[in-house]
């Protein structure tokens, strides 16, 4: 099992939720995140002051699932998130040991 962690631009969150829906993946968690990478945020000007914005809105996304899942999940955020400008964001791709689910007991992939 693998755990897909990406950082994207909050307003691509409806399209890669759908199209991680396309791809047969069951649940997603979704998360507010702030954060810059090589952006390095950005300057704004308010009331006449101009101040330094470091961190920017996104959104992060956890997806565990199958092995055999990863490379049509990993597709479709790329293709959903993608701008082609700078803050796209990133994918961490984490092996996952074990999964329980609570309520049953549940282990591994049944509990996916």
């Amino acid at each position: 099992m693998k755990k897909i962690e990406a950082i994207i631009k909050p307003f691509k969150l409806d399209e890669v939720k759908e199209a991680l829906n396309e791809v047969g993946l069951k649940g997603i968690t979704v998360l507010e995140a702030k954060g810059f990478g090589r952006q390095k945020g950005h300057t704004e000007l308010y009331r006449g002051a101009e101040y330094v914005v470091d961190f920017l809105p996104k959104v992060k996304i956890e997806v565990v699932l199958e092995d055999s899942q990863v490379e049509r999940a990993i597709e479709a955020i790329q293709q959903a998130a993608h701008t082609g400008k700078i803050g796209d964001g990133k994918i961490f791709i984490t092996t996952v040991e074990d999964v329980i689910r609570i309520r049953t007991g549940e282990r591994g992939r049944d509990a996916i």
